[in-house]
């Protein structure tokens, strides 16, 4: 009588018979496996169709620098336009499968604009809020000048000098502004804080 042959297979060189409990506990742990890898798929999806949703508060010069796929920049164009919810929820299911056949440098760019953007209108509050400081420093006394060219050594001084002089001669002309009312500035006021806006641009500082 021939002996009868286990089903089964090998794992490291060890003969694992099919029903046995190691085969039960090899398979459980490979279910756990493919349980985590299908989870790890699906976060790294609806990351994508998240990332497809912010793409669209992108404005259309920001796109066309990215060097995206046409269809891909079709499709965002195309949601922007859908006003109806259903239609707006299926093209932005098919933007999502869009990115996900995108390359990781076209992924990285896509959230390097995205942070871009989000930080442009903090940053130019700042430097605006930065001008500010620093032109009523420089017309209120002459030592913020000496501040101001230790940051700055390449202003041009001679220029500098005189928009403070004519913004306080502007300043000493005008009437009194009468109370409720904001105060009047001549020309050069706004010409310093141009003047000290360009430079700040370049390297913020405080005066």
């Amino acid at each position: 009588m021939s002996r009868k042959i286990k089903k089964g297979y090998y794992v490291q060189g060890q003969f694992v018979a099919e029903g046995s409990e190691l085969d039960l506990e090899l398979k459980r742990e490979l279910k756990g496996s493919d349980d985590a890898s299908r989870t790890d798929m699906k976060r790294e999806s609806d990351a994508l169709q998240k990332l497809g949703e912010d793409l669209l508060t992108l404005n259309a010069e920001r796109i066309d620098k990215l060097g995206l796929p046409e269809k891909l920049v079709d499709a965002v164009a195309e949601a922007k336009r859908i006003t109806n919810f259903e239609g707006k929820r299926r093209q932005m299911q098919f933007i999502g499968k869009l990115m996900r056949k995108l390359e990781d440098n076209e992924l990285a760019a896509v959230r390097d604009a995205l942070q871009s953007q989000r930080s442009g209108p903090a940053s130019e509050t700042l430097l605006l809020h930065q001008a500010e400081q620093w032109r009523d420093a420089l017309l209120a006394a002459d030592g913020a000048l000496a501040l101001w060219l230790e940051a700055f050594p390449q202003t041009d001084t001679q220029q500098l000098r005189a928009l403070v002089r004519q913004a306080r001669k502007d300043a000493a002309a005008l009437p009194n502004t009468p109370a409720g009312e904001a105060p009047r500035h001549g020309r050069a006021y706004r010409d310093v804080f141009q003047f000290v806006k360009e430079h700040l641009s370049d390297v913020p500082t405080q005066p």
